[in-house]
């Protein structure tokens, strides 16, 4: 998977980017089929702004977060993407029941 991480309005340090990249492990770990994510970590004043999109095989998912601390805004994007790509991962696959023949009744001789 690869991590394109930008700042808006704020510097990205190693411990940020390092933070960042620990926290979305996870999502690689439910979804192998991960193309790439792009991540925008934005300051507003008092707001701080997480929001990523990531591009899976046939789709791209997208959200966002807002806390006062970056640190919290990342966490609560993390688990949003976490739901978001195991709904998708459930999406993808078949839930329709498979027919079962009746097994045929035996002929007494």
């Amino acid at each position: 998977m690869q991590l394109n991480l930008t700042g808006h309005h704020v510097e990205v340090t190693p411990s940020l980017r390092g933070y960042v990249e620990k926290k979305f492990e996870r999502i690689g770990r439910h979804f192998d089929r991960v193309i790439d994510l792009h991540c925008v970590l934005t300051v507003e004043k008092l707001r701080q702004k997480a929001e990523a999109t990531l591009h899976v095989s046939g789709s791209a998912i997208h959200a966002d977060a807002t806390e006062e601390d970056m640190y919290a805004a990342i966490d609560l994007l993390a688990d949003k993407l976490d739901r978001c790509i195991k709904k998708h991962k459930e999406k993808r696959n078949a839930h329709r029941a498979v027919q079962v023949r009746a097994p045929r009744a035996q002929k007494r001789r």
